[in-house]
């Protein structure tokens, strides 16, 4: 079962980054009270299987919704045995774009969702490697091209029957404008997969993940894959930059995963606007902050992952010139030392 699926909620207070110096990687495991990580919040509880109880209520919603989640759920113990391998949505090669349904809207924040979009059958998983993602096209009225646009889905790359995209509405973005206008029930054109950085597990003793906004989908497809696996036992560290606590995306899932992993996942998070009460770090994400948390240069079975807005990604690494050009290292991750081999951009 996925981590991911898992109840669980916390609160912690966040602690100054100054009682978080370099060991943070290989401390014994905290106690009871938690470790003390930047900031941790309350993950939230899981939905449950609906029951048999569903056939008494034939016809219904309810019953609808009871008999599509055992579908899934038998579906999903199908793609486990082995032997037995899912039908994938996204074969890449000559497939072309598929028309996938919107299902759901997840309100996230002032400028957020999440929105669910049907698979073509409902046995079918994404199948996307990772780490991967997908592209979206949407042409408008008055335009001459299609809009294409790619993003990371948020749902495990073997759920069946649906993907789940994270979208932040960027002012004047015309694909995230177009996703936030969507009603359910409206289609979508999708393909892939995009192809990013193959993992394997164990590829490396740990890494490091810096994030900004929603660029932190790539790096939670890893987080995802990393501790679904019990046969994988890398470290990561997550450093987030964004605006407001309002828009640290996904935090419920982070905070599961600091709970169950403290000794192997850490998390600290930067704001360019905290509130009164924050301990965390402030601004922008800078090179003292990056110096003591993440894992230092000289360890060479490391790597740093960075992805966020182009002025974050100047700034930390320099941007990639295309998808399949990494370009020069710059930035602070230059001045302590990586070298372009420990580094990608998504």
């Amino acid at each position: 079962m996925s981590l991911f699926v898992a109840s669980r909620s916390a609160f912690r207070v966040s602690a100054p980054l100054k009682r978080q110096i370099r060991s943070y990687a290989t401390d014994p495991s905290p106690s009871s009270k938690g470790s003390n990580n930047t900031l941790l919040y309350g993950a939230a509880a899981a939905a449950g299987l609906a029951g048999a109880g569903y056939y008494f209520l034939s016809g219904s919603t309810a019953a609808n919704k009871a008999q599509e989640k055992v579908k899934n759920a038998s579906a999903a113990v199908a793609e486990k045995i082995p032997g037995v391998e899912a039908k994938k949505a996204f074969t890449g090669g000559d497939q072309g774009f598929l028309s996938l349904k919107l299902e759901e809207v997840e309100i996230i924040n002032h400028n957020s969702k999440r929105l669910r979009f049907r698979l073509p059958e409902d046995d079918m998983v994404s199948g996307l490697p990772v780490a991967s993602a997908i592209l979206t096209k949407y042409k408008p009225l008055d335009a001459e091209k299609a809009v294409l646009r790619p993003y990371t889905p948020i749902s495990d790359e073997d759920t069946p029957g649906y993907i789940d995209l994270l979208v932040k509405k960027y002012p004047n973005g015309p694909m995230s404008t177009h996703l936030h206008d969507m009603a359910p029930g409206q289609r979508l054109d999708v393909k892939g997969p995009l192809p990013k950085y193959a993992w394997s597990p164990n590829k490396h003793e740990h890494i490091a993940l810096v994030a900004g906004g929603t660029g932190i989908t790539p790096m939670y497809q890893l987080l995802r894959t990393i501790f679904n696996n019990p046969e994988d036992k890398t470290k990561v560290t997550l450093v987030f930059g964004n605006v407001s606590a309002d828009d640290i995306l996904l935090k419920n899932e982070l905070a599961t995963l600091e709970n169950h992993y403290p000794q192997r996942f850490r998390a600290f998070y930067v704001l360019d606007n905290p509130p009164k009460q924050w301990t965390g770090a402030k601004g922008f994400i800078n090179k003292e902050l990056l110096k003591t948390v993440l894992p230092e240069p000289k360890n060479e079975n490391i790597k740093v992952f960075v992805c966020g807005p182009p002025g974050m990604m100047d700034s930390i690494s320099g941007n990639k010139k295309s998808p399949r050009d990494q370009g020069e290292l710059k930035g602070i991750l230059k001045e302590l030392g990586y070298t372009p081999e420990q580094v990608y951009k998504f």
